[in-house]
C-alpha cells in the first residue's frame, strides 16, 4: 500500500534541504535564522508521524511551532542574493520552448485523476494499492515528482540542484506567509473546539427566517466568505460555518448534499480569499514579487470577480445540492 505519509516525508526532506541551502548561502545576512525556520518547518513534517501514531508527544511540535513564530516575530528570515536566471535567459528559454513550457503544470491534474479515479479502485493483496482516503493527496505527491522529471527532460537544467535553488528563492521571497496556510486550517480547529462554531450558530438562528431554505444557503455562504476575509482562509472558516450551518441545517434539517453542500461553501470562501489581505500568500505576496506600486492592487482587481462569484455559487447550492 502507498501510504501518504511517504509524500509528507517528502515535503519534509525538501524543508530540510532547503534549510541547508540556505544555511550556506552567505549572501543572506539572516542565514541563521531562515535556515531555523524551514529546518524546524521540515522536522515537523517527519516528527509528526510519529505524534499520529501516538509514538512521540506532540507537545514537541507545539514548541516548534512557538519557536518558528518567534523567528518571524523577531526579524530572523531573511533572503540572499544569489543570482538566478537572467530575464535574458528566461526570455530565451520563453521563445525556445514557447508553450510547451506549461507541459509539467498540465501534468499535475492529469496524474491527480488517474491516481484519485482509475488507481483508487486497484487492490493488491487485497488491500487497496492508495491509502484510503487520501488517493488524492498521493495523486498530487506523485504528480508533483513526474512534472518534476518531465522537467528535467525538457529543459535539461545545468545543476541538478535547480529545482531545489529555485524553490528556495521562492520560498524566501514568500517567507513565513508560505506556512499561513496550515496555521489558519489549525486556528480553525482550535475555534471548533473551543465552541465557535456552536455559537455562531445560536447567533444566526436569530437571523435565519423560519424554516428558510435559501436564507440558509445564503448565511451558509455568505458566512464563509466573511469568515475566511477576516481569518484569510477559507480552511479556517470551514470548520466553524460548517459546525454552525452546513451540517446541522443545511445537510439535517433540510437533508441537503453534503458532498454538494461542502463543495460549493469551500468555494464561497475562495470568494473571500480574493478580498482580504489577511490571505497574504495569495494577494500581498505576489504584489509584493511583481512589485507593484500598489501591495492591494490585486484585492481591488479581484472584488469584481468575486461579488458576483459568490452570488453565482448561492445559486448553484439552492440548485444543485437540494
Amino acid at each position: 500500500m502507498i501510504k501518504v505519509e511517504w509524500f509528507y516525508w517528502l515535503c519534509g526532506a525538501i524543508f530540510l534541504a532547503v534549510a541547508v541551502l540556505t544555511l550556506a548561502d552567505r549572501t543572506n545576512a539572516k542565514r541563521y535564522g531562515s535556515a531555523a525556520f524551514w529546518g524546524l518547518l521540515g522536522a515537523a513534517f517527519v516528527y509528526s508521524t510519529f505524534v499520529v501514531h501516538k509514538t512521540a508527544p506532540a507537545w514537541v511540535l507545539g514548541l516548534a511551532v512557538i519557536a518558528m513564530a518567534l523567528l518571524v516575530a523577531t526579524g530572523r528570515l531573511g533572503r540572499g542574493t544569489t543570482p538566478g536566471p537572467t530575464r535574458a535567459e528566461q526570455e530565451a528559454g520563453a521563445d525556445r520552448f514557447g508553450n510547451r513550457l506549461f507541459v509539467p503544470a498540465l501534468t499535475i491534474p492529469v496524474v491527480v485523476i488517474i491516481f484519485a479515479v482509475g488507481l483508487a479502485k486497484i487492490h493488491t493483496g487485497g488491500e487497496p494499492l492508495l491509502e484510503k482516503s487520501s488517493e488524492t493527496l498521493i495523486g498530487l505527491g506523485v504528480a508533483a515528482i513526474v512534472a518534476v522529471l518531465i522537467g528535467f527532460v525538457m529543459l535539461r537544467p545545468k545543476s541538478p540542484l535547480a529545482p531545489l535553488n529555485e524553490g528556495r528563492r521562492l520560498l524566501e521571497a514568500i517567507g513565513w506567509a508560505a506556512v499561513l496556510p496550515q496555521m489558519l486550517a489549525t486556528l480553525g480547529q482550535l475555534f471548533v473546539a473551543a465552541g465557535v462554531g456552536t455559537q455562531v450558530g445560536r447567533i444566526t438562528e436569530n437571523v435565519l427566517p423560519g424554516n428558510s431554505l435559501i436564507g440558509g444557503v445564503i448565511v451558509y455562504c455568505v458566512g464563509m466568505a466573511l469568515f475566511t476575509i477576516v481569518m484569510g482562509n477559507a480552511f479556517a472558516a470551514f470548520p466553524i460555518m460548517t459546525a454552525a450551518i452546513g451540517y446541522p441545517v443545511l445537510v439535517q434539517h433540510f437533508h441537503g448534499d453534503a458532498a454538494a453542500v461542502f463543495a460549493i461553501g469551500m468555494l464561497a470562501g475562495f470568494c473571500g480569499t480574493l478580498c482580504t489581505p489577511m490571505a497574504a500568500n495569495f494577494n500581498i505576496v505576489p504584489a509584493a514579487l511583481l512589485e507593484m506600486k500598489d501591495k492591494y492592487g490585486p484585492i481591488k482587481a479581484q472584488i469584481p470577480t468575486a461579488i458576483p462569484l459568490l452570488a453565482c455559487n448561492i445559486i448553484l447550492m439552492y440548485a444543485l445540492a437540494f
